[in-house]
């Protein structure tokens, strides 16, 4: 039997049928492929617009937080402003009450050294002391003074620190260095004196030579001193 020649050989290469189903597998390939961008681009897009809700509540809560620190920041400085307020208050109230002190013990408190050898008639307050440059150093509440003796008296409306009557030493030393018109060549005597007196203040007063002066009620009597007693004098 004859064999076929190449003419006569079954072609074996694309067909439509061949043509169709691969168009076919690439569309659904496609449509997949589609799919899946789809999802991923809607899935992108909630992720956005969560960021931007995220984005939005944050600028919110800093724009909440920012009234508080503004609403704290009023509240500290109103705070501040009723602070000084007390402040000034409580320090005109301690200069009041200073210089009420300062007055009822000036009154006549030659008197309380009518005992000692002073014959003290005049009474000063307030008097400032200057140095060589016209600079204040400091002032003396009361200065009693006669022709020859002038006494510095310190008034606290409490004496209850040591360090007041270590202060009132240093004091007596520059009045005896710049001394005013009304100590000038006189010898001095030191005061202290006070609305209340601790007794472990007025005893350390006596032991360096002052005398310690307390006001009772609206009057003000001499501290009796102890055994021995001599006043320094500068």
């Amino acid at each position: 039997m004859a064999t076929q020649t190449a003419m006569e050989q079954p072609q074996m290469g694309l067909t439509f049928e061949k043509v169709w189903a691969t168009l076919d597998r690439i569309s659904l390939e496609n449509a997949e492929r589609q799919k899946k961008l789809d999802e991923h681009f809607a899935q992108t897009t909630a992720d956005i617009e969560e960021m931007g809700m995220r984005v939005d509540q944050t600028a919110a809560y800093i724009e909440e937080i920012g009234m508080r620190v503004d609403q704290t920041t009023a509240n500290v400085d109103k705070m501040a402003e009723r602070v000084d307020k007390v402040s000034k208050n409580v320090g005109g109230l301690n200069r009041s009450m200073g210089e009420l002190i300062e007055t009822l013990i000036a009154a006549r408190l030659w008197e309380k050294f009518d005992a000692y050898p002073y014959k003290f008639r005049r009474a000063y307050q307030r008097i400032p002391l200057f140095d060589e440059t016209d600079r204040i150093l400091t002032d003396i509440d009361i200065l009693l003074s006669n022709g020859e003796y002038g006494m510095p008296v310190e008034v606290k409306a409490s004496l209850h620190r040591i360090d007041d009557v270590d202060r009132h030493l240093k004091r007596m030393e520059l009045i005896l260095k710049y001394p005013p018109d009304e100590c000038k060549g006189k010898t001095l005597i030191g005061a202290m004196a006070g609305g209340a007196v601790d007794p472990d203040v007025q005893a350390y007063a006596h032991s360096v030579g002052f005398f310690v002066l307390e006001l009772t009620g609206e009057s003000v009597h001499l501290v009796k001193p102890p055994a021995g007693f001599i006043p320094r004098q500068w």
